[in-house]
């Protein structure tokens, strides 16, 4: 291949960087997240920083977000080109920035509310969450986004020793689909874990339930969140737990009452990484006993389920050569739990929890990489923001292909999204012209197919 004289310009004013997003805007319209902006987001006339149009900022912060922006500056990406005829009313970074920083602790509870409400909408109109009448989990973690400087308000240093703020999240996944998110929530850097876990929960449950999770609901999280209150918050709800729990005496103590008969052998289909010993394992063997947690609360507190222990041979304890081992030691692992499965297929559902890490690696790799401003309710709103993009962008990966039902945002920005594309307009309709031979076309054509047919008769 070779390249002879080449020249350049920016001068066409037809082209549009990002030809999926005409798909992704009609979505949002179909599940009425406009009008949900309207009815929700209420803003003083007085706050000028704020502007008369609200729903539009809000609209073109997640619309940039679904293009790949993650800061306020990144905003500017959707003004190029033909974009200000596809699309009315995109804001400038600068009044972005205006509207998030005029954002206070109502207004963020009210675009919570949007968010929420978005969800189920999105539900209808996409197959989000297939099997969720029979069986789905809600997963809930932490994660420190790490800021630099003195400006962030509520900054601090937590758990990870990394200066940041907290951000709680929670999302719901069934056996057949990557999971959504159902609740997220912006905290001090210096926060517990578990501070205003169980509200959390019941927030993320009741979304869970009107986005269609019907069947049987799963609580998962990890020993930070083991406490008697989001127990209850879950079985308040009627949802089952499943939470791993630290090495205490009571549980030590349980675990030794276990009759090594009982112990069933299992294997993994993939190796896990152990943390503790820092090696790979493949095999392990597992057992269930009765528990009682909480016992220094009072009786009506106290909560009897199954403690389910995962015990992994000790590796590389050494030992003279020549000399056999003496006894076999043992890593435990314990679950706290209700679940109705069976024992493997509980123990084995609770570790898929670590599916939360990955939308939250998502999230960082995209929207989330920043969190923007000084503000502390501005970032809050932002957090909000991207999850919201990160659901719109999933439901439009659910409409294209199964391919795209599984795969990251990222691959799903990269294949439906950012398609460069060439607007002309015949009488007053629009076309846009798309690149020939592109390799997910098929996929491309199904998700815009599905978002532009007329709407099911009521």
């Amino acid at each position: 291949m070779s390249v002879g004289s080449v020249s350049a310009r920016f001068d066409d004013r037809n082209l549009i960087k990002y030809g999926g997003l005409v798909s992704v805007v009609r979505l949002a319209e179909r599940c009425g997240l406009p009008e949900l902006g309207f009815d929700l987001l209420r803003w003083k006339s007085s706050v000028n920083s704020a502007g008369s149009s609200p729903v539009v900022k809000m609209l073109t912060l997640v619309f940039g977000m679904v293009a790949g922006a993650d800061s306020i500056d990144d905003m500017d990406r959707l003004r190029h080109g033909a974009m200000s005829r596809a699309f009315a009313g995109v804001r400038a970074p600068s009044t972005l920035g205006s509207f998030l920083r005029a954002f206070t602790h109502g207004h963020v509870q009210q675009l919570a509310a949007v968010f929420r409400k978005v969800l189920p909408a999105l539900g209808s109109h996409a197959p989000l969450l297939p099997g969720a009448d029979a069986i789905a989990y809600v997963d809930i973690d932490d994660t420190i986004r790490r800021t630099y400087g003195y400006a962030k308000q509520g900054a601090g240093i937590g758990y990870s020793k990394v200066k940041g703020l907290n951000a709680l999240i929670a999302c719901v996944g069934t056996p057949l689909a990557r999971p959504v998110i159902v609740a997220a929530r912006l905290r001090k850097g210096a926060t517990n874990s578990a501070r205003s876990a169980a509200s959390f929960v019941a927030e993320a449950i009741k979304t869970a339930r009107a986005a269609g999770a019907t069947g049987m609901l799963v609580v998962r999280a990890d020993s930070a969140f083991y406490s008697e209150e989001v127990v209850a918050a879950a079985r308040a709800l009627r949802a089952h737990f499943s939470v791993t729990v630290r090495m205490n005496p009571s549980i030590r103590a349980a675990i030794s009452g276990i009759d090594e008969n009982a112990w069933t052998a299992i294997r993994y289909p993939q190796a896990v990484w152990d943390e503790d010993g820092q090696c790979w394992i493949s095999d392990a063997e597992i057992a269930r006993v009765p528990y009682t947690a909480f016992v220094s609360k009072p009786k009506r507190r106290r909560v009897t389920a199954t403690l389910i222990v995962r015990r992994v041979k000790r590796l590389g304890t050494g030992h003279p050569q020549g000399q056999g081992e003496l006894f076999t030691t043992y890593r435990f692992h314990a679950v706290f739990t209700d679940s109705p499965l069976t024992l493997i297929e509980a123990e084995k559902a609770h570790r898929q929890h670590a599916i939360v890490e990955q939308v939250i690696a998502d999230l960082k790799g995209s929207a989330l990489a920043h969190l923007p401003s000084g503000s502390f309710n501005a970032n809050a709103a932002w957090l909000l923001l991207a999850c919201l993009a990160y659901n719109l962008t999933r439901a439009a990966g659910a409409l294209a292909s199964l391919f795209h039902a599984k795969a990251t945002t990222g691959t799903i920005r990269a294949d439906l999204i950012e398609v460069p594309a060439r607007l002309a307009t015949r009488g007053r309709q629009q076309i846009w012209h798309l690149p020939q031979h592109w390799h997910v076309e098929h996929a491309w054509h199904e998700l815009f197919a599905a978002v532009h047919a007329p709407p099911d008769a009521a």
